[in-house]
């Protein structure tokens, strides 16, 4: 059996590190393929850690860097969307550049572009669309999203939904758990520079793994 390809777009934040984690240990079949985008300063310590990997910059408001995935790595039998612009605090200060962000116009472009219509998009959306007044929600429940962040979301969902014919769309609460090989907040400690955390929300936490664990059976299925 060939290996199957997997992209991990945005998998230098958190939720993608631990998924090049787990795909790359599931390679002891051997049995996928990983790659996974970044959007500026290439990811050493990631790389170093992850030899295996192919690992290509992408410009999510543009498009620029899909082409190169195309002639190296070729058309993704998974593709898992981890990237966007997720502090609600930037998103309300840049709304455009949320939109561009989180609505995955480019990424659905490109996939667009190969003639067979082989590839799984798995795109994460946020707990976030729904307006927070009650607890338990359902995924029938109506979307009512009360900041810039949930709204882009929301625009991502419908955008994935209309243009793909292969998805799954999976909400997430705030995620939590280890940290990742390349963590960002000893980075922003280190340095001794501020980190702002809301304290006026009730939130519903999600460990990190069990996530992962839902991509991971979600992707395998497809591919088997």
């Amino acid at each position: 059996m060939s290996k199957k390809r997997v992209l991990i777009v945005g998998g230098t934040g958190y939720l993608g590190q631990h998924l090049l984690e787990a795909f790359s240990n599931l390679q002891t079949c051997p049995y996928f393929d990983l790659a996974f985008t970044y959007h500026s300063t290439p990811p050493s310590k990631l790389l170093n850690a992850l030899p295996h990997s192919l690992s290509f910059p992408v410009d999510l408001q543009n498009g620029h860097g899909f082409d190169s995935i195309s002639s190296t790595f070729g058309q993704p039998d998974v593709i898992v969307n981890c990237a966007a612009l997720s502090a609600p605090r930037a998103c309300e200060m840049d709304p455009a550049a949320a939109m561009a962000i989180n609505v995955p116009t480019s990424l659905v472009n490109w996939l667009s572009s190969f003639k067979e219509n082989i590839t799984l998009l798995i795109h994460l959306s946020t707990d976030q669309v729904y307006e927070g007044t009650k607890s338990f929600y359902k995924e029938e429940d109506e979307t009512s999203p009360v900041n810039v962040y949930g709204k882009s979301k929301v625009e991502a969902e419908k955008f994935v939904s209309s243009n793909c014919s292969n998805f799954a769309i999976l909400r997430s609460s705030i995620i939590y758990g280890p940290q990742t090989i390349s963590p960002w907040m000893d980075g922003i400690l280190s340095k001794g520079n501020k980190v702002d955390f809301f304290y006026d929300e009730f939130r519903c936490p999600v460990y990190v793994k069990d996530v992962v664990a839902v991509i991971l059976a979600v992707a395998t299925k497809w591919v088997t």
